[in-house]
């Protein structure tokens, strides 16, 4: 039978040595002689030499004992485990979650983290193993490859080393980050108080996420009722907070203004409860259009003025046709009446915007806007368009005219290179083109198949 105080102790070292995940916080000097008297709860150091032996090297007294991971015990560390396996080593210095990343990669795919460090592969150096050891690169290719969405070289907030942004963290807070230096957390510091969104939220890329109650830019403002009685408040009839269409900011709503003017939202309403896109009459986000020209929009719904009816006011009452048959002319072998590019009137369609020869047919199918690249040139100056398709001049081929002949690949292998990983074509129209394999990303948009937006607001 072994003394109780010699059972304590024994018993203690076992619990230090069988930190969770088989990491231990426990120097390999570390005896049970440190500690002596009744039942081994006094510790034979003192409190001097206990932290000195807690803190890191280097580190003035009063500095944080353990970095700041765990607690003291005569002279041991012991790391905290609330989450196993997050804190482990010596003095709690390892932590395997804060090595460096770039463009959403830990150590960007060119090392292996070791202890809070990227230890980088052979040719590959930086905090993040970032940066090839020898550049191949023009200045002027590097220098491309680091424009952001704007064409600037690293958003003005770093400078560019082959290909790669650097960014401007001198005081090495790590505030600038982002593969174009494009987020910046410093823009949620509190002027008065010095804090991240004053102490109430989160920061993310320069944009602060606040805790329920508060409110503002960077989280300043408080609201004067409980959380609960703001999402009451933003609660609309159909039990949707702000009906799903706007924000709710201490018991108002901010709906999502969807004009693209600005003057006047298409969603309004105290909960967002009105939407005047209900009442247009073409699906065209730029169109004016509502209730056909012959009603008012109230609240998303029409007021049809005498002689017209429908949904959207779109059927004169003098028409010999019903409302299904007109609708049924203007759709043709469309899914949508007039191809969702006019409007229809008594079984005609009057394409749109009105004066512009580019959309036209009987059913308003043809769509010449579509043979066009994002600066306005149809089919990149080497063929005509024809019902909304290009075709193309001799040498040249491609949805736009854009693959020079000359491409030694066929368009079908072209094409197969550019496509993203759910097999859309440079992710899709109105990202990039693709020109000889290789995707030519329009502002904005950016990575091999442009599936990456970079620009501040979504489209």
């Amino acid at each position: 039978m072994r003394p109780a105080g010699l059972r304590s102790a024994l018993l203690l070292v076992s619990s230090l040595l069988l930190l969770p995940g088989g990491l231990s916080a426990v120097p390999q000097s570390f005896s049970p002689s440190l500690r002596s008297g009744p039942g081994a709860a006094a510790c034979r150091l003192s409190r001097a030499e206990s932290e000195r032996r807690c803190r890191a090297p280097g580190q003035p007294p009063g500095g944080a004992l353990c970095h700041g991971r765990g607690r003291c015990d005569c002279g041991v560390c012991i790391c905290h485990v609330s989450e196993p396996g997050v804190y482990f080593g010596p003095l709690c210095e390892c932590h395997e979650w804060v090595c460096e990343t770039y463009d959403g990669s830990t150590c960007a795919g060119h090392g292996k983290c070791d202890c809070g460090r990227c230890k980088c592969d052979e040719g590959w150096l930086g905090d993040a193993c970032q940066y090839p050891a020898n550049c191949d690169l023009t200045k002027k290719k590097s220098n491309q490859m680091c424009k952001n969405s704007q064409d600037i070289i690293c958003s003005n907030a770093g400078t560019c080393h082959c290909g790669r942004c650097k960014c401007d963290n001198s005081d090495g807070n790590g505030l600038v980050y982002g593969k174009f230096c494009e987020c910046d957390d410093r823009e949620c510091i509190d002027d008065e108080t010095e804090e991240i969104c004053g102490g109430h939220g989160k920061c993310y890329c320069g944009n602060c996420y606040c805790q329920a109650g508060w409110h503002g830019d960077k989280c300043e403002f408080q609201c004067d009722i409980t959380p609960w009685e703001s999402k009451r408040r933003c609660t609309s009839p159909d039990g949707k907070v702000c009906s799903n269409r706007g924000i709710c900011v201490c018991g108002e709503c901010s709906c999502h203004d969807v004009d693209p003017t600005g003057d006047w939202g298409d969603i309004h309403g105290d909960t967002c409860e009105c939407d005047e896109r209900d009442c247009r009459a073409v699906y065209d986000r730029y169109s004016d259009d509502f209730c056909s020209g012959h009603g008012q929009c109230n609240c998303g719904r029409c007021d049809c003025k005498v002689g017209w009816y429908g949904k959207k006011c779109e059927h004169p009452r003098s028409c010999p046709l019903s409302m299904e048959e007109s609708i049924r002319k203007c759709q043709g072998s469309a899914t949508l009446p007039c191809s969702g590019r006019g409007k229809c009137e008594c079984g005609k369609c009057t394409c749109y915007p009105p004066g512009d020869n580019r959309v036209y047919g009987k059913t308003c199918e043809c769509d010449d806007r579509r043979c066009e690249d994002l600066d306005g040139v149809v089919c990149g100056g080497h063929g005509t368009c024809s019902c909304g398709r290009c075709v193309c001049e001799k040498g040249w081929f491609g949805t736009l005219c854009q693959h020079p002949r000359k491409c030694n690949l066929t368009e079908e292998h072209s094409n197969s290179l550019c496509e993203s990983a759910d097999g859309i074509l440079c992710s899709g129209k109105g990202n990039g083109i693709c020109s000889c394999g290789n995707c030519e990303c329009w502002d904005g948009w950016n990575g091999n198949a442009c599936e990456i937006w970079l620009g501040t607001e979504y489209p």
